[in-house]
């Protein structure tokens, strides 16, 4: 259990850093609005399924079962 939640704490950290990268360099890109917004939406959706698939799903094994 704890290595599940060094794991979700170092997934959390890399994504924080993917994040505020992207941020940073995004309006450094001369990008009309439109396409800025659809490529900040789809890896907003990318971050999300990283933190599903690599934080939450394992510790949702990890946890017992209520029935």
């Amino acid at each position: 259990m704890i290595a599940a939640l060094i794991q979700l704490v170092i997934v959390l950290l890399i994504i924080g850093v993917i994040w505020w990268a992207m941020e940073a360099l995004l309006p450094l890109l001369p990008l009309p609005g439109p396409i800025a917004q659809v490529v900040r939406v789809l890896l907003i959706v990318i971050l999300a399924l990283i933190i599903i698939f690599y934080g939450l799903i394992p510790l949702l094994h990890l946890a017992p079962h209520a029935l």
